[in-house]
């Protein structure tokens, strides 16, 4: 568009206006406003815009990526907007210094904000031609422009801020008159060089350089400065990786105008023509995201835990632009040879083509450190891929929020009955099936019961001990023993210990088949639970971020190790010692048992074998494995899936999640030192019984009288049985008066029928 009669009239108010503002020191800064932009603009409004702007730029930090790390400091991703690394500008080489000068602006440490000479011969040429032909922003004009796209939040903000208007360049005019009066020449130039696009993805001289030669600015050559000295200008079409022949032309013109300048010789540029712009092979691309680490899923869950710190900022959608932009340093527990460790126990005994999942958590008892994390299907989109971090709760979008997991709740009944004083060798008579129809089950809230209840062992029965119970997992055992002990104290240790329901965040629902498996946890809940075990009672909320800091290498406020005491330390030792039958010959673990290590652990298969666990731990570390269907609600049994490319043809906690555990634990474990496990106490083990006083042949309610006063709940049971004492008093109780029972415990009257 060409100008008229009027705008050359006011192009001229505005060439005189700049001279004069530029003599008078009112001016400093340069200026290529786009005439066209101008046409019926007066110069007096031009002045009145510039008296009105602000006079100072608030300049953002640059956006600079930000790492996460292993705990041994190796790079597990990079996060960033823009990926950037400053650096200062003694490290980067004069020669840098000198192409971008020589190409975008000559005379930059001669002029001011505004190179006079370079803005008037734009003008001039633009008014002949009609139209924008040449630029004459200056360096610290461009570096402003760019702070200022940089700032923008909005689109609106960005299209203001690259906006071809007359607003615009006066705006830019101001801010680089106060960047001037503010910093150095050569502060400018570092901060322009650290701010510049370069192309491919690349921020800042620093990233550039290695990105293309992988080298460092400090060591840039004369042809590679001056292939990124001029990209400077069209970051896209001068991309040597979108088009080598016009980088070539490009990087050439910077040379020859170096050349022009002097600030070459004749043989200097000769040899820098001669050389290949860039070397294909050498490019080098860093991820961005999780999606691109090798531990894809640790990572995004380490990402979701940092969304949720408010000192990140006030909002997920402020802490998520910080993450990406303010050069941080995140360190994790994540053990690079632990997580080997468990990727190959995933690799010998899964495929990620099978159509059942496997999954492995390890964690660090006394720290609750996060070691491991392994999935027998992998991170993506595709077939046999998933998004799903099988692992963990559904606390975020890419957690799958656990699967059923049957007997492994046991150890919180063992935890509870210990601590209630009941002894390891406390027997309750466990035939095959018990009827528990109708049966009250007292839970915090009240009482529970079931209408229809007849459950039944996969193993064997008996009159067994807790500790033989244990080694055969017999659910009719459990099942009285929680009744005894009372749901609710069962519960809280179970939630003191971290365990809730993964796909709701919820309490477990205490219902009369706890102690068997109830709701949906993970691999890390219940690693980290039985880990408070191996510690002797102390439990730490699971921990994946050791350190934040940003990028001055200043501390970030970030949750640190949380660790309490929450079961007495005998009670602890006390299930380590029933649990650890569970491995020895003869229990449903015993053939996972490897080295000299101290062992304990406890299978978990739930109804119809939908999903089979092992969880297990020694002295130094805990982990927990998983077998199941990955299609919730599940939809198939396990006899229908494969594992390791074949079918399942006995699912079992011990037989297909207990090899996945074993071979984690073993080569996890391996050049840890030797610990071994504190054996309980006498009173631990000998439980503190008290006497239960005989009431044999007294009626229903003096019995239950003379129980109570004597410390223990009562319960009559509604079946009467065969006994020589007369029908309807007392035949026995259960626990008998010979065996006594801890002071609280629930002690059943049974009546008689009188046969």
């Amino acid at each position: 568009m060409r100008p008229g009669r009027d705008g050359g009239n006011k192009v001229r108010a505005l060439v005189t206006f700049l001279t004069v503002s530029v003599l008078s020191g009112a001016l400093a800064a340069g200026l290529v406003i786009p005439f066209a932009g101008l046409a019926g603009i007066g110069s007096e409004k031009v002045v009145e815009t510039v008296q009105t702007l602000p006079r100072e730029l608030e300049i953002e930090p640059v956006a600079v990526r930000s790492r996460i790390l292993a705990a041994d400091g190796t790079l597990i991703a990079t996060l960033y907007e823009q990926n950037r690394v400053p650096v200062s500008l003694s490290s980067i080489n004069p020669i840098m210094r000198k192409a971008i000068v020589a190409i975008e602006d000559s005379r930059f440490y001669e002029h001011g904000a505004l190179d006079l000479k370079g803005t008037l011969r734009a003008m001039l040429r633009n008014q002949t031609e009609g139209e924008v032909q040449q630029g004459g922003s200056s360096i610290t004009q461009q570096y402003v422009k760019l702070s200022l796209v940089e700032k923008a939040r909005t689109a609106e903000e960005r299209r203001k801020a690259t906006a071809v208007t007359y607003e615009r360049k006066l705006t830019e005019l101001r801010y680089a008159i106060a960047v001037e009066s503010q910093y150095s020449k050569d502060q400018i130039l570092e901060r322009y060089l650290n701010l510049v696009n370069f192309g491919d993805g690349t921020y800042g001289v620093q990233v550039a350089a290695q990105h293309y030669f992988r080298t460092s600015a400090k060591n840039l050559t004369l042809p590679q400065a001056a292939l990124l000295a001029g990209l400077v200008k069209n970051p896209t079409g001068y991309d040597p990786t979108n088009d080598m022949a016009r980088a070539k032309a490009r990087r050439d013109l910077v040379i020859k105008r170096m050349l022009e300048l002097r600030v070459i010789s004749v043989h200097q540029a000769n040899q820098a023509l001669k050389t290949p712009v860039i070397d294909p092979e050498k490019v080098l691309k860093v991820p961005n995201g999780c999606a691109n680490s090798k531990y894809p899923f640790y990572c995004e869950y380490v990402v979701s835990k940092l969304l949720q710190n408010p000192a990140l900022g006030r909002t997920a959608k402020d802490r998520d632009h910080y993450l990406k932009t303010g050069g941080l340093t995140i360190t994790t527990s994540l053990d690079r040879r632990m997580q080997a460790a468990a990727q190959a126990s995933i690799n010998e005994h899964s495929k990620r083509t099978d159509s059942a999942i496997a999954a492995i958590t390890i964690v660090e008892p006394g720290t609750g450190l996060v070691k491991a994390m392994v999935q027998s299907r992998p991170y993506g989109r595709g077939r046999f891929q998933t998004a799903y971090n099988y692992n963990v709760e559904k606390s975020y979008a890419g957690g799958f929020g656990g699967f059923q997991n049957g007997s492994t709740m046991k150890a919180f009944t063992i935890a509870a009955a210990i601590s209630k004083g009941i002894p390891l060798d406390y027997r309750i008579n466990s035939p095959q099936q018990i009827d528990l129809s109708g049966k009250r089950f007292q839970t915090c809230s009240g009482w529970t019961r079931d209408p229809s209840y007849r459950p039944q062992n996969s193993t064997r029965g008996g009159n067994l001990t807790m500790v033989e119970a244990a080694r055969y997992s017999t659910n009719t055992y459990f099942l009285q023993l929680s009744q005894r002990v009372g749901l609710c104290p069962i519960a809280k240790i179970a939630q003191s210990l971290g365990m809730y329901n993964g796909q709701t965040m919820e309490p477990l629902d205490q219902v009369i088949s706890y102690t068997l498996g109830v709701g949906y946890v993970t691999p890390l809940m219940l690693s980290n639970a039985y880990a408070t075990f191996a510690a002797r009672g102390k439990y730490c909320t699971p921990l994946l971020i050791t350190s934040v800091k940003d990028k001055a290498r200043r501390p970030i406020e970030t949750p640190g190790m949380d660790c309490q005491q929450v079961l007495k330390p005998e009670v602890a030792d006390g299930v380590n010692r029933v649990l650890s039958a569970v491995m020895e010959p003869g229990g449903t673990g015993g053939r996972l048992n490897f080295g000299k290590w101290d062992l304990a652990g406890k299978t978990g298969t739930i109804q119809e074998n939908k999903a089979v666990w092992y969880a297990g731990y020694a002295p130094n570390l805990a982990a927990a494995a998983v077998v199941a269907d990955a299609n919730l609600p599940y939809t198939n049994l396990m006899y229908r899936h494969t594992l390791n490319g074949r079918d399942i043809s006995d699912p079992t906690g011990s037989g297909t999640a207990g090899p996945l555990w074993q071979t984690a634990m073993q080569g996890a474990l391996k050049g840890m030192p030797l610990r071994r496990f504190v054996a309980p106490t006498a009173i631990a083990a000998a439980g503190d019984r008290k006497e239960i006083p005989p009431v044999n042949g007294m009626s229903p309610d003096e019995a239950a009288d003379r129980l109570r006063q004597a410390g223990f709940d009562v319960v009559i049971a509604e079946d009467r049985v065969d006994s020589p004492e007369t029908e309807g008093t007392v035949a026995y109780t259960d626990p008998r008066s010979r065996d006594g029972a801890p002071a609280g415990s629930l002690v059943t009257i049974y009546l008689s029928d009188g046969n």
